[in-house]
């Protein structure tokens, strides 16, 4: 392997999954700078959210990370059930000009890493003789549930919408069947085929990097490593290089700074931090359900509130797996009173429970901080994950 060798990042459309790879380019460039990352883009004809002030923020602080957009490949939404079909459609066309771009690259490439959704471009890996991870950017316990799903699909002949029951994952609390991310929902449709797709490819790879760190979650690690979630197959190296946390321009620009200073004048465990992922949204009402509840908890303005993808998932671990989160409850359309609000975040930051909670997170973080030290278990899975590429 060339010393001046790129690593090449494949992320889907979406703000969300593009700053995950580009701090993950950035902790490979911290440790081994020999490196240069190149990231293809997708373009789209639908809205994904802008990206274009990220990138260039990006490319003018770390020049040693390169963005190739690949064509635009043109879809009518319309002709779509949902944005997860007209996504996977995209990036099944977009293979082609990923094998193009690989190709076209004047140095060697070390590797290619792709996200889940990027499944139809991990042949190309093996075709061009270059090492092909997974970066898995939720943690180890959503990677424990997804690598088993292609056992719950062998098993069960119903759509996971019309199951009334939990579903059963080795090492980890069980999930009810209706909490699966929407594209499962339905047996029959498009999104699910290619998400059993998907996840049926994983095990293929030469590795898996996963967003978390060895102590927060020891027993969905030892579970995937012990080959407990691919009890049929082989399970690929997995490597917990996180947390990665995105640096100043991945935070939104201008109000950053603003935040922090507001943040630093505020007493010591005294904030809630809502956060609803980068596409969260909601209507009107709950938004004054929302506003009515803080009010009235009276705090200044951790509690699991999931709205899409896998955050239902998430839930389920933060609370019953990892304790450092509470439960919001729901009605069966998903909407939460203003009651419910106040009462999770007044227990959060009133009750033993949630000073319980709350001393959790506060040792997460601390083992997170040892993790990403020298000689921490992230610096050491990503040290082998490098090597990994070298005897490849």
């Amino acid at each position: 392997m060339s010393i001046a060798a790129t690593v090449v990042l494949y992320p889907s459309p979406g703000i969300g999954h593009l700053i995950s790879m580009v701090e993950l380019g950035k902790l490979i460039l911290t440790r081994h700078p020999s490196f240069s990352i190149t990231i293809l883009t997708t373009t789209t004809s639908f809205n994904t959210g802008s990206t274009a002030p990220y990138l260039r923020r990006v490319s003018s602080t770390t020049p040693s990370i390169t963005f190739h957009h690949l064509p635009l490949i043109p879809l009518d939404p319309a002709s779509f059930p949902s944005m997860e079909a007209i996504t996977f459609e995209l990036l099944r066309l977009n293979t082609p000009h990923v094998c193009r771009s690989l190709l076209s690259l004047s140095t060697t490439i070390a590797a290619f890493i792709i996200d889940l959704f990027c499944t139809p471009a991990l042949p190309l890996g093996s075709e061009l003789n270059i090492p092909t991870n997974y970066f898995f950017t939720s943690g180890a316990g959503c990677l424990d549930y997804f690598l088993y799903l292609p056992i719950i699909h062998q098993n069960i002949n119903q759509s996971f919408n019309d199951l009334n029951t939990d579903l059963h994952f080795p090492n980890l609390p069980p999930i009810p069947a209706a909490d699966m991310p929407s594209p499962m929902l339905e047996r029959n449709s498009t999104e699910y085929e290619c998400f059993i797709d998907f996840l049926n490819h994983m095990p293929k790879s030469d590795g898996i990097i996963v967003n978390t760190f060895e102590a927060l979650e020891p027993r969905a690690v030892k579970a995937i490593s012990d080959g407990l979630c691919v009890p049929n197959g082989v399970t690929p190296p997995v490597f917990c290089i996180g947390p990665l946390i995105a640096s100043g321009e991945g935070r939104g620009g201008g109000d950053v700074e603003e935040c922090l200073t507001w943040l630093d004048t505020q007493p010591s465990r005294s904030v809630v931090f809502l956060c609803f992922g980068s596409l969260g949204l909601f209507t009107g009402e709950q938004l004054k359900e929302i506003a009515i509840g803080l009010e009235r908890s009276g705090q200044s303005t951790m509690v699991a509130w999931p709205l899409y993808a896998e955050q239902r998932l998430n839930r389920v671990l933060l609370v019953k797996e990892m304790k450092v989160a509470l439960w919001m409850n729901e009605s069966e359309s998903g909407f939460v009173t203003a009651e419910e609000v106040e009462k999770r975040v007044t227990e959060l930051m009133d009750s033993e429970e949630g000073k319980a909670v709350r001393d959790r997170v506060k040792a997460a973080s601390e083992g997170a901080r040892e993790a990403m030290s020298e000689g921490g278990s992230s610096r050491v899975a990503l040290a082998k994950l490098v090597e990994s590429w070298k005897q490849s």
